[in-house]
């Protein structure tokens, strides 16, 4: 009778064994700890960083405004903003979506835009940037 329970009960735990560990569509994943934020820089006619106001970036593909939740300092150097980070990853898409980011100049009150395409998604680890300028230069 002990082999019998004994027998029963390791053949559960060798069944339990085979379960499925993770439920995600994703896999397995291991991640890096880095924390990717991509910057644009608002630049004079001189190539010099300048101050900008009502910067905006919005998703072409959804329409929605695109928010970098980083408290990183990059505003602390002359014209350059954070417009995208990896607390984004989720709302962008595997193939890249186009970003717009639009600024208008503080002296010359000219208003530019820029597009840069940015990859992301649900499994995503990381954002990556796949192309689109470093800067926006007023005229």
């Amino acid at each position: 009778m002990k082999n019998l329970i004994l027998a029963l009960l390791m053949g559960s735990a060798f069944l339990s064994c085979k379960k499925k560990t993770t439920d995600s569509e994703c896999g397995d994943k291991i991640c890096t700890e880095e924390f990717r934020s991509i910057v644009i820089r608002f630049v004079d006619n001189k190539g010099i960083g300048t101050e900008v106001k009502d910067v905006s970036v919005v998703n072409q593909r959804t329409g929605e405004k695109v928010y970098a939740n980083s408290s990183a300092a990059a505003n602390l150097i002359a014209g350059a903003h954070i417009v995208v980070n990896d607390g984004n990853t989720k709302s962008l898409s595997e193939e890249g979506d186009d970003l717009k980011i639009t600024g208008t100049s503080v002296d010359t009150k000219q208003t530019k835009s820029a597009v840069i395409k940015v990859q992301g998604g649900r499994c995503a680890c990381h954002i990556n940037k796949v192309s689109g300028p470093e800067q926006i230069i007023f005229d």
